[in-house]
């Protein structure tokens, strides 16, 4: 019996080291890449025959080939063939979301079966290229569990900041208006009054959120209102983001109209999300505050090709029509006025994986190819606040890289087909 003893001990002792030993050696591990031609979005320029030197999870080194040694050991990927950048950064997704469902077919999923959805839709949109997604509204805590699987190793994704359920007021874009009185529903994030506000955030934080997501207006995707009524008060607004602020959660305010888009925005928000209608002052507003705006501005040709095809309400598919070309030219506004911008595309309306589709769109209405590029790295880390973690190719920075096989700044859509996506030093696609 000792005996046994011993050789269950000796070999606990040995598979432990050789964990031990996996782990230390994945850390410690030396990849360097040879890339032809690379993104430096800072500069805002493309630097030719460049090396990126990775150990382990960062980098540690990047520069010209005359300039970067290679160490010895050190395993080669060769992209001198290709332009690499840094991995893309959505802003507003709904990875557990299947934009394909008809409207009522989503009573039948259970949050299990959501999560499950989500893994599925994080590959994909890991492969297309986006390694960091902050995921905005989500029934059952299903993307925290979806983040938490993701970090721990269990399934490949992008890292994720979440939301939870959103928080928003009785019958608002944030509640669930589809099913008759006598079912007495109610979605998760439903918060009224100034203490009901308070205790929304405090329960999301509670159950593991990294930032708050509120309705403040109506929406496209919400019976019975409109995408430019007020939800919420100003005071509500006001304690809401302050019990966010003082737990140290961001918050995004889903607004489409100008009043909960300024209401927000005096109230100290750090997002704004869709921002279709906003006026003139608005805009003022976002730019004195430092403001950053979320606009979805590529998905509405899928919602009005594929939404009549699942069924979706006219109420929404009018809405929706009403708003486009609005938003668009809004968004122009933004851009002529140097408001800062990111690259939020509301996957999950559409289909995921397409999310790089919002590039062509962004430049189409003002940007050139590097600033919507740069909106998608820098501009992206710095509102999600992982300034200096990830959105450049830097010393210090998370190995989130990815590569195409012609110039993005030529033709933006390059980015719509990843030939090699990096994430934390681990290759996902080559």
């Amino acid at each position: 019996m000792r005996l046994r003893l011993e050789i269950v001990l000796c070999c606990a002792t040995l598979l432990t080291g050789i964990s031990y030993a996996a782990e230390n050696s994945e850390a410690q591990r030396v990849q360097v890449i040879k890339a032809g031609r690379l993104l430096d979005v800072e500069a805002g320029k493309v630097l030719t025959n460049q090396v990126i030197v990775i150990r382990g999870t960062d980098i540690s080194a990047v520069g010209s080939a005359t300039s970067v040694t290679i160490p010895k050991g050190a395993s080669i990927i060769d992209l001198s063939a290709r332009t690499v950048l840094p991995g893309l950064i959505d802003t507003h997704t709904h990875l557990t979301a299947d934009p394909e469902q008809p409207p009522y077919a989503g009573y039948g999923i259970s949050a299990p079966r959501a999560a499950l959805k989500g893994a599925a839709n994080a590959r994909v949109t890991l492969l297309a290229g986006v390694t960091t997604v902050r995921n905005l509204g989500a029934d059952a805590y299903t993307d925290v569990a979806l983040r938490d699987a993701i970090n721990e190793g269990d399934v490949p994704g992008p890292r994720m900041l979440v939301s939870g359920p959103a928080l928003g007021i009785t019958g608002g874009h944030c509640d669930d208006n589809l099913l008759a009185p006598e079912f007495k529903f109610e979605s998760m994030g439903v918060a009224d009054g100034v203490e009901g506000v308070r205790r929304g955030v405090r329960r999301n934080i509670k159950y593991g959120v990294d930032v708050i997501k509120y309705c403040g207006t109506g929406g496209v995707f919400s019976k019975g209102d409109t995408p430019g009524g007020q939800q919420y008060t100003a005071a509500e607004a006001s304690a809401l983001i302050d019990e966010a602020h003082m737990h140290g959660r961001r918050v995004a305010v889903h607004a489409h109209g100008a009043d909960g888009i300024k209401v927000g925005i005096r109230a100290g928000v750090d997002t704004v999300e869709h921002a279709s209608l906003i006026d003139d002052e608005g805009l003022q507003l976002a730019k004195q505050a430092g403001v950053y705006l979320s606009m979805d501005i590529y998905n509405t040709e899928y919602t009005q090709s594929e939404g009549p095809k699942r069924g979706e309400l006219e109420e929404f598919l009018r809405k929706d029509r009403e708003i486009a070309e609005v938003q668009r030219q809004n968004f122009a506004k933004a851009v002529r006025m140097g408001i800062k911008l990111t690259f939020g595309t509301d996957a999950g309306v559409y289909r995921h994986g397409d999310n790089a589709k919002q590039l062509a769109t962004m430049v189409r209405y003002g940007m050139t190819p590097m600033q919507a590029l740069q909106a998608a790295t820098l501009s992206g880390a710095d509102a999600l606040g992982l300034k200096g973690k990830v959105g450049s190719i830097a010393t210090g920075h998370h190995a989130d890289i990815i590569a195409v096989n012609t110039d993005p700044i030529t033709d933006v859509r390059a980015v719509e087909n990843v030939s090699f996506v990096m994430k934390d030093g681990r290759v996902y696609k080559q």
